[in-house]
């Protein structure tokens, strides 16, 4: 049946390189990075992250890459292709994190949505306990249900409309339009009274501070690049199977990595400015940070409402360009192995994640169950098989499909390689076992305590 399948294409180079920047700059530059930052340190975690961003986080989207386009298929298929039957099954560990993922990021999302009425109606409240309150009644229930609904609903459309005039049409839009009201949010920034010190806390790393919290440091930075980038959860194998050999694979995911990361180092430079100014201390740790911390921010800096408004729009479109690259990855997988009609496929797919999303709207340590699972485990465990099969396994193939729009690379295809095969491997490895054992911590504290409670 999959071969009788027809298999859509970007339209062009700008329309997949829009795609993947649309994946990668989502909640995760916009939502996660600035409380990852403040939880885990300021600068200190920043450098950290940058590091892996350039020796794990580059390497490894081309690892993705060049799976993809070799292939043409979706993750499960792609990788089963390469690797053989067994492997079938490491590729469910992509389009099974995708799903979990897309579950509660969702969730998050449509927490946005209500961030921009807010702004639009009776604007932000300045006290901090006031701001709370007001996030927790935005968070949980069966309103946060009700927008998780309508947010998946607008993934839905976008993804059943197909990759040319669907997911390449919307990111031509939106992907251009969050850098450059981002860029401008950040020139105001910068004017703020409290900017100076903001940047010091966030662009100056701590040694000492990176010595004495790397074990936590180091599984929360590979997570968050990961996870920005959209990396080991087959969203770049996806886009990528719908490439034409002449692509400089390299130079599109040098682009991509980037873009990804400016924009990410953007985002710190609006957020932490705004919380010094407003002497909000940004250390506030957990999900809610940038919706407590941020609006009682700035209702206490000139313009903070429109900046605010502002912003919160920025992060809602940002994370719909996100979520239908997740979706998209377990829709192409029925369409390629099973036929069956995209707008059916969008549409069932869709529906199980808004489910699987409605306990994450209920309670928000449901949604710290999924996103430390994920985040730590799945995430850091799927990108470390897929670079086991690539550097290993099927570094000829790898390489080959690599130089395709390239040219032979020499001494630096080998380089690649052994990249993947040794640095990114075991700082995947060591990341894992640092992940596996915070996720069992947060079991047997946090969420057992939750456990003990219902009872």
């Amino acid at each position: 049946m999959s071969s009788e399948v027809t298999r859509e294409t970007w339209a062009s180079r700008a329309g997949f390189i829009l795609a993947a920047v649309g994946s990668a700059v989502g909640l995760g530059n916009v939502w996660r990075f600035p409380f990852q930052v403040a939880q885990e340190g300021g600068g200190a975690f920043l450098a950290i992250y940058l590091l892996f961003v350039l020796t794990v986080g580059f390497p490894a989207i081309l690892a993705e890459f060049v799976v993809g386009r070799h292939t043409k298929r979706n993750p499960v298929s792609a990788v089963a292709e390469l690797g053989g039957g067994a492997w079938r099954y490491v590729g469910w560990i992509f389009v099974v994190t995708g799903v979990i993922i897309l579950s509660y990021y969702s969730v998050v999302a449509s927490w946005t949505l209500r961030y921009v009425l807010f702004g639009l109606g009776d604007g932000y409240v300045s006290d901090v306990a006031a701001a709370g309150a007001q996030f927790d009644a935005v968070a949980t229930g069966l309103d946060a249900v009700g927008f998780h609904a309508l947010f998946m609903l607008a993934a839905i459309t976008v993804v059943a409309a197909g990759i040319e005039r669907g997911i390449e049409l919307t990111v031509k839009v939106m992907v251009p339009a969050i850098v450059v009201v981002a860029v401008g949010m950040a020139v105001y920034a910068f004017t703020l009274d409290g900017a100076g010190a903001a940047y010091a806390y966030y662009l100056a790393p701590d040694v000492e501070v990176i010595a004495a919290d790397w074990r936590s440091i180091l599984p929360a930075a590979a997570g968050q690049a990961f996870f920005t980038l959209s990396l080991g959860m087959g969203t770049m194998v996806t886009y990528a199977s719908y490439l034409g050999e002449d692509r400089n694979l390299a130079a599109d995911g040098a682009v991509i990595v980037g873009l990804d990361t400016l924009i990410a180092l953007v985002v710190g430079l609006i957020v932490f400015p705004v919380f010094f100014t407003a002497g909000v201390d940004p250390a506030d740790p957990g999900p809610g940070a940038i919706f407590v911390g941020l609006t009682s921010a700035f209702a206490d800096v000139p313009f903070g409402r429109l900046v605010g408004l502002a912003f919160f729009v920025t992060v809602a479109v940002a994370a719909l360009s996100s979520a239908i690259s997740i979706l998209e990855v377990a829709v192409s997988f029925l369409v390629d192995e099973r036929g069956i009609d995209r707008k059916v496929a969008t549409l069932g797919v869709g529906g199980g994640v808004f489910l699987l999303g409605v306990p994450s709207a209920l309670d928000l340590v449901l949604l710290d169950l999924f996103d430390t699972f994920a985040d730590r485990v799945l995430l850091v465990a799927g990108a470390l098989l897929l670079v086991v099969l690539v550097g290993w396994l099927a570094a000829d193939v790898a390489r080959e499909e690599l130089e395709k729009g390239i040219g032979d690379l020499g001494p630096y295809g080998d380089a690649w390689i052994w990249l993947v095969r040794l640095p990114v491997a075991i700082t995947l490895v060591v990341a894992l076992v640092l992940g596996v054992s915070e996720y069992v911590e947060f079991l047997t504290g946090d969420f057992a305590d939750w456990l003990a409670a219902l009872r």
